[in-house]
């Protein structure tokens, strides 16, 4: 018989600090016109002093694995992206796992920026298709707040903090039908946090402060759209379907135009794509869990639709699941 991993539970959570376009007006130079222009962002939420990517990430979780149906006992292996970990080491993976007494499975983290949670998921299914896992916790969390520079209005605009969660199970049903992932060192330029811990995290770069993201903004957007029109048709191609097979849209949410951009070649209504970006920002590898938590809850998405998931991060990466949920 052929296993699937498919997902039975979503769920995520949000910091209750909200940061607001006005808020911003009276940090930096801009306006929340401009913001709501060039990005469709209106707000943003915050994690507060001491609250760390392990605390999102174990409230995402428990709400997916309640939302599952199963306990924490019934977890065989965590995958957890994020580019904000609590520590150097352990793993966030292990923080959580320790948050929820699960003891002796496999957990480990996911670094691929915001592409992180297609990354993770991708994994998780791997781990269940070859019966190395059952039931898999797969979770995509970030305080990015904490590398952005709040004097940088490039950048300050644009992100904020959340995680989100899906349970992946062993099914005889078909779940995710098919995964691509992808990667290009050559543009680490154009969106990187230039400190590190080989590197040091006090040496001056170019770009400036070593602690915080730096970002062309013109050529990001270029390559986004161009690479995700292109994941759009490889991902198409590879399962036989036609554009109008494709039910949800559930995209990375990092700018409006970019998500629009997306739907055009996909020929598909806004309708049909799930925006979260205005509430949210850019949350990097919690950003697709978020959103897909989101649909779900709130009834949109439905049992036996296909859904793909893509997005496009720092590395460059980029990446898609098409999944039948």
């Amino acid at each position: 018989m052929t296993i699937y991993a498919r997902i039975t539970g979503t769920g995520s959570y949000l910091p209750e600090k909200v940061l607001t376009n006005k808020d911003l007006e009276a940090m930096v130079d801009t306006t929340d016109q401009w913001i709501r222009e060039r990005t469709g962002i209106v707000k943003r939420h915050i994690a507060v002093d001491g609250q760390t990517t392990c605390d999102l990430a174990e409230q995402a979780a428990r709400r997916a694995i309640e939302a599952a149906g199963k306990t924490p006992d019934d977890i065989d292996l965590i995958v957890l992206a994020t580019t904000t970990p609590d520590k150097i080491f352990p793993s966030t993976a292990c923080l959580v796992q320790q948050r929820l007494d699960i003891h002796g499975c496999a957990a480990f983290d996911i670094q691929a920026v915001c592409t992180g949670f297609i990354y993770a998921l991708s994994v998780a299914e791997k781990f269940i298709r070859t019966g190395a896992a059952r039931c898999a916790l797969v979770i995509g969390a970030e305080t990015f707040s904490r590398v952005i520079d709040w004097t940088d209005r490039g950048t300050c605009v644009l992100f904020g903090d959340g995680a989100g969660a899906v349970v992946v199970e062993a099914s005889a049903e078909q779940g995710i039908l098919s995964t691509h992932l992808h990667a290009d060192g050559a543009y680490e330029n154009l969106l990187h946090v230039p400190g590190g811990v080989s590197r040091g995290f006090d040496i001056p770069d170019a770009d400036g402060d070593p602690h915080f993201t730096h970002m062309k903004g013109n050529e990001v957007f270029k390559m986004a759209v161009n690479t995700l029109g292109r994941i759009v048709d490889e991902t198409l191609h590879a399962n036989g379907l036609k554009k109008s097979d494709v039910d949800w849209l559930v995209p990375h949410q990092a700018n409006i135009r970019i998500i629009n951009a997306t739907a055009r070649k996909l020929s598909m209504s806004m309708e049909k794509v799930v925006v979260t970006v205005g509430q949210h920002g850019n949350t990097s590898a919690a950003s697709v869990p978020l959103a897909l938590d989101t649909a779900v809850r709130d009834g949109r998405i439905q049992r036996g639709e296909v859904l793909l998931l893509e997005a496009f991060g720092g590395g460059f990466t980029w990446g898609s699941v098409l999944l039948k949920f």
